[in-house]
């Protein structure tokens, strides 16, 4: 069974867009990703994002995002949202994707915009609406054109806002004039799809966060969208301005690659990476380091 969902909040409020753990010899890992799930469900997550591009889904075949779902589902499904990633720039793809997620138990779909083709708006709101209409499933939009090379336009994402079954936006735009005109003129939950802009998407009506950080600052994810949500602005400044090194960190290069280096120096293991990405060099983890104790994580 689900948790429970709200117009307002209908993933929750602090998602963590997890890694795909891997073996020694790059196979598949579904015990750790099952010991992953729950550790960040039981750090303060109320859901998990699957298969996304910090879940490495470029390179995973679609068997084994089936197999990760169901296994991340039965262990942290009766208390966390499980959102799979199911977009792909090929729409009849696109609905395999979302349609073997709904039968492995997935509670939401999380749809990034079609990438490579440049596809026109028209042609972005057809391919949405085409897997929204595939399953009974809750959809998440996934605006990141920095990724994509083509954002959806506000005018899109008001008419995908229509569909009784499009109801969240991950924002990576990094636009906040265009994010409060969506707030503004639909019923969009809004999640911040972008660490560094968490505090700032909320202060313009976002309702969350799915984060590449919350692998090891989910209860700092979760005071800070607490302290904003109960008024006290400052108490929630205060925390952002802390996790600053922890956002700058993360991302000194490919968010998967220090991701999985900061759980490996916690102890939890994710194995290996899938080319073109590689394991972070002995540099990178020094400077990991000395950021994330920066930001109060020690490793």
């Amino acid at each position: 069974m689900a948790p429970t969902s709200t117009p307002q909040t209908p993933f929750g409020r602090v998602l963590t867009a997890m890694v795909t753990p891997f073996d020694a010899e790059g196979a598949l890992d579904l015990d750790a990703a099952q010991r992953l799930a729950v550790h960040l469900v039981d750090a303060g997550n109320d859901g998990l994002v699957l298969n996304g591009t910090t879940g490495e889904s470029p390179t995973t075949t679609d068997a084994e995002k089936a197999l990760l779902v169901r296994a991340v589902v039965e262990a942290v499904g009766d208390r966390a949202f499980v959102v799979a990633g199911a977009g792909s720039n090929d729409t009849a793809h696109s609905v395999e994707l979302a349609q073997a997620a709904a039968k492995a138990g997935a509670h939401g779909l999380l749809l990034v915009t079609p990438y490579y083709s440049k596809p026109p708006q028209e042609g972005l709101y057809r391919h949405t609406v085409r897997v929204a209409d595939a399953t009974e499933l809750p959809v998440m939009l996934y605006d990141i054109p920095g990724r994509t090379a083509v954002a959806l336009e506000t005018e899109t994402i008001v008419r995908l806002a229509e569909h009784p079954r499009i109801v969240a936006n991950k924002d990576a735009k990094a636009d906040l004039g265009a994010a409060s005109w969506v707030m503004a003129r639909t019923d969009l939950a809004y999640y911040s799809g972008d660490d560094m802009l968490n505090l700032p998407l909320l202060s313009v009506g976002a309702v969350g966060f799915v984060s590449v950080v919350g692998h090891v600052v989910t209860p700092e994810l979760r005071a800070l969208v607490d302290a904003y949500s109960a008024g006290d602005v400052a108490k929630a400044r205060e925390i952002h301005q802390g996790l600053l090194p922890v956002y700058t960190g993360i991302f000194r290069t490919q968010g998967v690659i220090l991701s999985k280096a900061a759980l490996a120096a916690q102890g939890l293991l994710t194995g290996t990476l899938r080319l073109p990405l590689i394991e972070a060099s002995d540099e990178q983890i020094a400077q990991l380091r000395q950021d994330l104790a920066a930001g109060g994580v020690q490793l």
